[in-house]
């Protein structure tokens, strides 16, 4: 929750504190819009004056500015708005700090606040920086570049608030590796910083280490040395011509540190529409460096600008593998932390189980011998030995039947192989006699060869004798309604015979059905594992998925309690009931409660 200072509680701004109370009552992904509207409570008020100082301190007061900090540490695709909303946050986080007085534990606010500022802000520049570089299309490029600047103008806005924020900013890791990119609209633009950088505090490169000085020195170079592009090199000039400005000391470390500077400098950019910083460069190192010079200390300017090109090129092939590095560093180290995890997990339940299953064995022992002990002092001192003989008995029983059962377990292990290969043949005969009775059906059903032709003789014989049989059996005249009569009686015969043939093929594909469910029943038996390596997976083939299976048999199952509840009376009928009386709703309901595997359906 915002701390709510204890003075002035009345005097707070009344849009501050809704605000507060809004973003403090509100859901984490509804913050960074409640947070935009600071912008408007902000330009409400003229920059400098009395009122906008006030508001900026009931903004810190209610801890307004640290819930900006904590949104632009945050994944900005989870966020609504997006890169659009973070750099907004960016721009109202560096305005609510400049002009801002603290007098309750200023400290804290100049050493803590301010630089964990600046870090989140270059922070959320190198996002963006990496979106723009890996942006295709040329919209999202234009709005990263608009973010991108938007965040940078921030940042100056906050260290041209505070000078002495000027070498954190220079200091700052994210910084260098923010100006050390060959994108020249970024580089242009952090360029710019820098330049601010040194028009805020023109010692700035004087206050930092010599590491830092050196690494932002032979960036400016290596940009100078690597590309053709104007636009780089006008900035890098005048660049290094503010840095020789400035600071006069540096002007001898550029003649020193770089010197083929002077010669890169005249050949490669003269003439390219900056001649005038140009000229003020050369002219500032040729002040500090004298005309004669040797060809061992020509070898010692390219020996260096050599360097130069070669760190910087080590350094950005370092800063492109370093992310791919870091995200398999972090992926290993978290698959191998959430196995061990797996691992512990799993090592407690199997100790918390086999812990559980002792204090169950010791529990029902105890119950047996407590049992035991009861009937003991119930039995008459007589009837002891032959109790004990009984259970003696009834223990050897119990154990041969265990025995018994392993061993037919341990058979049937040693013979699924040849159950196997026994079914197997089986299929294979089975596919091979329907494939022989094809080709039998195919072969009757074939037209044979054509018969020998009869002779005129023959034929003539042939007709003889069919008008002989004509003559001897002269057809009835038959009337036209016996006609219809026996047409419609041939029809219905025909008609019988095809219903009898259609339910002769399903009574046949029934059976077909049937068999193939027996079959299925069988090999899911034949190839269950043993008790003692039952898993959860090997119950669910047991176990039907479907919910009207599922209904049915348990339809069937009450259906048959209530009718073994049922009084001797009613179930005097069902004595006398033949196998071949039942009725087939009945015996589908009985074949339902077969099986309830996970093949089986209704």
């Amino acid at each position: 929750m915002a701390n709510v200072p204890s003075a002035g509680l009345a005097a707070a701004d009344p849009r501050v504190l809704a605000l507060a109370a809004q973003v403090t009552e509100s859901r984490e992904q509804d913050i960074p819009l409640l947070l935009l509207k600071l912008k408007g409570i902000l330009n409400s008020a003229s920059l400098g004056s009395e009122e906008s100082k006030k508001i900026k301190q009931d903004i810190y007061s209610y801890d307004l500015t640290q819930y900006c900090m904590l949104v632009l540490r945050q994944d900005h695709f989870r966020l609504h708005g997006g890169w659009a909303a973070a750099a907004q946050l960016a721009e109202i986080l560096s305005h609510c700090c400049v002009g801002l007085e603290v007098k309750e534990d200023p400290e804290e606010f100049y050493k803590k606040f301010l630089p964990s500022a600046i870090d989140n802000l270059l922070v959320l520049g190198r996002r963006l920086q990496a979106r723009f570089i890996r942006a295709i299309k040329d919209e999202e490029k234009q709005d990263f570049l608009h973010w991108f600047q938007t965040v940078t103008d921030a940042i100056c806005w906050l260290f041209g608030g505070h000078v002495q924020l000027a070498a954190c900013v220079l200091q700052n890791d994210h910084f260098l590796q923010l100006l050390i990119t060959d994108d020249v609209e970024t580089a242009v633009l952090m360029m710019s910083v820098l330049h601010n950088l040194l028009k805020v505090n023109s010692s700035v490169l004087l206050q930092v280490d010599e590491e830092t000085l050196h690494s932002v020195l032979d960036e400016l170079v290596y940009k100078l040395s690597s590309t053709t592009n104007p636009v780089i090199g006008n900035a890098a000039t005048k660049l290094l011509v503010v840095v020789a400005k400035f600071c006069k000391q540096l002007v001898k470390l550029l003649t020193t540190r770089y010197k083929g500077l002077k010669g890169l400098l005249s050949k490669q950019w003269t003439g390219k529409g900056f001649d005038r910083d140009l000229s003020q460069l050369l002219d500032l190192l040729y002040v500090e460096q004298s005309n004669g010079k040797g060809e061992m200390q020509r070898q010692h300017q390219a020996a260096c600008i050599i360097q130069a090109m070669w760190r910087g090129f080590q350094t950005r092939k370092r800063l492109k593998k370093l992310p791919q590095a870091v995200t398999t560093l972090q992926r290993s180290f978290r698959a191998k932390r959430e196995q061990e995890l797996q691992h512990l997990k799993k090592q407690k339940e199997d100790e918390a189980l086999k812990l559980q299953m002792q204090l169950q064995r010791q529990r029902a022992m105890r119950l047996f011998h407590e049992r035991q002990l009861a009937l003991l002092k119930i039995i008459h001192a007589s009837q002891v030995g032959k109790y004990m003989e009984e259970m003696e008995g009834k223990s050897a029983l119990t154990i041969q039947r265990f025995w018994r059962g392993y061993r037919a377990r341990r058979n049937f292990h040693q013979q699924r192989q040849s159950l196997k290969e026994y079914k197997a043949a089986v299929v294979i005969q089975r596919a091979a006699c329907k494939f022989l009775e094809k080709r039998r059906r195919r072969r009757s059903l074939s037209p044979g060869k054509d018969p020998k032709r009869l002779t005129d003789e023959q034929r003539l014989a042939l007709q003889q004798k069919v008008d002989d049989y004509i003559k001897l059996h002269p057809a009835s005249q038959m009337s036209e309604e016996r006609s219809k009569e026996l047409h419609m009686q041939a029809q219905e015969k025909l008609a019988q015979f095809l219903l009898r043939n259609r339910l002769d093929q399903r009574a046949a594909q029934r059976r077909e059905t049937l068999l193939a469910q027996v079959n299925t029943d069988v090999e899911l038996l034949m190839n269950a594992p043993v008790l003692a390596e039952t898993t959860e997976k090997d119950l669910d083939v047991f176990m039907s998925r479907s919910v009207p299976v599922a209904t049915k048999a348990r339809q069937s199952h009450n259906a048959m309690l209530k009718y073994t509840r049922w009084p001797w009376w009613k179930k005097l009928g069902d004595e006398f009931m033949e196998d071949d009386d039942i009725p087939d709703d009945d015996l589908n309901a009985e074949l339902g409660t077969l099986f309830i595997g996970g093949r089986k359906s209704c």
